[in-house]
């Protein structure tokens, strides 16, 4: 019986606490997230304040000109940064939404890929320079351009904005959907 009591033991203190550990990081990350539903349902107050043509467009997470701070930040949720500027003489606030992509291989955030053969990131290909000043010259091969460091199994991610609004006196004067490249 102390055998099985000990082995009961050893599986609480290092398989259950992980385990533990890991599903309340789940629990909390799968509670705070910021989604539609939660917005309206944990501030009610402010979605019954709206007119009922901003609440039916808060509902489908869309927006109009003049509606308020309060309906876009419902529809929309907090913006991942905010600029302020002057439009017409007035003083304005615009939001702006990013998306965080991992960019593509073979795109301008890898502008070693795709010089030819040898000058894809591998070892390959062979080159020959010549100097004229010194007449010293060289033949290397692969990839000139190769970097150990720079070349990574997994892409880095950017933030590429996706939508703005713009308020002047609180309320919304203009808004985009920006389309992001490589779509």
């Amino acid at each position: 019986m102390t055998e099985q009591v000990a082995a009961v033991s050893f599986f609480m203190k290092t398989i259950s606490n992980p385990l533990l550990l890991a599903l309340a990081a789940v629990g909390l990350c799968l509670t705070s997230c910021e989604t539609l539903d939660n917005r309206i349902s944990e501030h009610q107050d402010i979605f019954n304040s709206l007119p009922p043509r901003d609440q039916a467009l808060v509902r489908q997470g869309q927006i109009r000109s003049g509606m308020s701070m309060n309906a876009v930040w419902l529809a929309w949720g907090s913006p991942s940064a905010k600029t302020s500027g002057e439009m017409r003489g007035r003083p304005t606030e615009s939001w702006v939404y990013v998306e965080n992509r991992s960019a593509p291989y073979g795109s301008a955030y890898y502008p070693y890929y795709g010089y030819g053969p040898g000058f894809s990131g591998g070892f390959g290909g062979v080159g020959f320079v010549h100097r004229h000043h010194h007449g010293h010259s060289f033949v290397f091969f692969g990839d000139p351009f190769y970097d150990p460091f720079y070349y990574s199994y997994i892409a880095p991610t950017i933030s590429i904005p996706y939508k703005t609004v713009t308020f002047s006196n609180g309320r919304v004067m203009s808004f985009q959907y920006l389309v992001p490249p490589n779509r």
